[in-house]
């Protein structure tokens, strides 16, 4: 809808920018060019004696921007039957010129770009998806406390003189290294102690999240998703859970592409006349769905084949998806192959394995 038909509509267009306290609200009437603008306390009665002063609620389109302060107010307007999106901050168009930011120039930018038809919307998850993300974040959370917990662990050692030459770190042997150390004064051994018990509690931690993750694998809204995406090589039980609360509903996306640059795995362009420069990936999207599929594109580094534990997970599943995954192994592992054998860095050639498997991905869960 045009501005000049939507301002002809009737429609009433409230843009919001909305703080942790405070939400500055704009109010672009029909027929009219310049919004109203006020601020309101950020809670449930203050919004709802907003909304009480529009007659027809059904007249009513309201928007702000994706943010720390999560889908709340959405879910609030859609309970006042209030249609509500929540924008994109990225794709928000901006003039190159304007260098001024402030909350009432922002919410009346909403409204009048909303009226206007100009902005991009995303997808409000429902409460249980967003509880799952939620978890599945909170699981990377302690993973990477875990990895700054070993980092500081074997930089104690390292100062010193304690290293480990016998292969990789983190093993079983690497264990056994680790609880053969001592220290002789009683200060460094100490400390020693605490590093020890550090690591100890994140592991736990770690584990426990896990075991609480793996109870909702066979649970709605995700038990379909699960198992087909668990399916693909490289795509663990856990790790299909994870791209499944990221993306939620696959079918928003038209295509492949569409998908691959959602999840920011796509080249970064800048082309003009003759000349096409493509760059770095776009790193578009949530980081969490795209550095799940980079770790899962790692698998295809090997030879094709049907592993126990993949076999395990493809167990019960229809035999068009176990024929689909195995094609799209065929095709990954070959795809592997051939560019590490052009390439230099392995990061190129595996991000570029991940955006193929999120194509197979997508086509799986549309199919």
């Amino acid at each position: 809808m045009s501005s000049v038909a939507a301002a002809r509509s009737g429609l009433t267009y409230l843009g919001l920018d909305v703080h942790r306290d405070t939400i500055s609200v704009a109010v672009l009437r029909p027929r009219r060019d310049a919004a109203e603008v006020d601020r309101i306390a950020n809670d449930e009665p203050s919004i709802r004696r907003l909304v009480a002063q529009f007659p027809d609620r059904r007249r009513l389109r309201a928007c702000y921007e994706a943010g720390p302060t999560g889908y709340e107010l959405a879910r609030l307007l859609d309970r006042l039957k209030v249609h509500c999106q929540v924008i994109a901050p990225t794709l928000i168009p901006k003039a190159p010129g304007d260098k001024v930011k402030n909350d009432r120039r922002d919410c009346r930018r909403l409204a009048r770009l909303h009226r206007a038809g100009e902005l991009t919307a995303i997808r409000v998850p429902t409460v249980a998806e967003e509880a799952v993300r939620d978890l599945c974040r909170a699981r990377v959370d302690m993973v990477a406390d875990r990895s700054r917990a070993r980092l500081r662990l074997g930089g104690f050692l390292l100062r010193h003189g304690r290293i480990w030459r016998e292969g990789s770190t983190w093993t079983h042997g690497h264990e056994r290294w680790l609880l053969a150390q001592r220290f002789d004064d009683p200060a460094l051994a100490t400390t020693y102690a605490h590093y020890r018990a550090t690591l100890s509690a994140r592991d736990a931690a770690l584990e426990a999240i896990e075991a609480d993750l793996a109870g909702w694998y066979d649970r709605p809204p995700f038990a379909d998703a699960v198992a087909r995406l668990s399916a693909y090589r490289g795509v663990t039980r856990l790790g299909a859970l994870t791209l499944a609360s990221e993306v939620g509903d696959w079918r928003r996306f038209a295509s492949a592409p569409q998908f691959m640059g959602f999840c920011g795995l796509v080249p970064s362009e800048y082309s003009s006349g003759r000349s096409t420069w493509r760059g770095r990936i776009t790193k578009c999207g949530g980081g969490h769905l795209r550095a799940q599929l980079v770790e899962s594109a790692w698998a295809y580094q090997h030879r094709p084949q049907a592993t126990l534990a993949l076999r395990r997970r493809q167990a019960g599943l229809p035999p068009e998806v176990v024929a689909r995954a195995w094609r799209a192994q065929l095709r990954l592992c070959g795809r592997f192959r051939r560019l590490h054998a052009r390439k230099q860095c392995r990061q190129v050639v595996v991000i570029a394995v991940a955006r193929e498997l999120a194509g197979f991905l997508w086509a799986e869960m549309t199919a």
